[in-house]
């Protein structure tokens, strides 16, 4: 995986590992009981459909313990003036003419269509660092490359995106 995760990506994964395993296992299990003691198991939905409530909690906890355990930690600090982690940045395309706003996020929390993009995308790997009036050139492969300008950036802490399940 090795994920690049800031500080606090990694405190929110492991508060819900906890949650998960103390809330949503026990509740799962009680359900798993509750169920089996209705009878036949092989035609029972309920069994079965608490057994793979339980499964799925138990697999989003190993999830999210290996990214944990092979993430690469980033700094989420940057100068005022410059652009970096979980800051908004309004750029202009030179090609299109057009001004665009994105928040620059770890990979975990993109989501271009909400206007998210992660650090390790052409176009966040670019921004990173550069100030307000900066041209920029944002290489996408051998072949293809454009220019932006940085028109304005917005800082933040906000972080209440949820970490996305895989």
């Amino acid at each position: 995986m090795y994920d690049r995760l800031t500080k606090k990506d990694i405190e929110k994964m492991e508060a819900e590992i906890e949650h998960r395993k103390l809330v949503v296992r026990k509740e799962a299990l009680e359900d798993v009981k509750e169920a089996r003691a209705h009878g036949d198991l092989s035609e029972n939905f309920e069994y079965k459909a608490a057994k793979k409530v339980k499964n799925q909690n138990e697999s989003r906890i190993r999830y999210l313990e290996r990214m944990i355990k092979t993430a690469t930690i980033v700094e989420d600090t940057s100068a005022d003036n410059e652009v970096g982690m979980n800051d908004s940045v309004t750029i202009y395309f030179e090609d299109e003419g057009e001004e665009e706003t994105y928040k620059i996020v770890t990979t975990v929390r993109s989501d271009a269509l909400n206007q998210m993009i992660s650090i390790d995308s052409p176009l966040g790997k670019a921004l990173l660092r550069h100030k307000v009036g900066d041209k920029v050139s944002v290489k996408v492969n051998d072949q293809v490359s454009y220019e932006v300008t940085v028109k304005k950036i917005v800082k933040s802490d906000d972080e209440s995106e949820e970490i996305k399940g895989f």
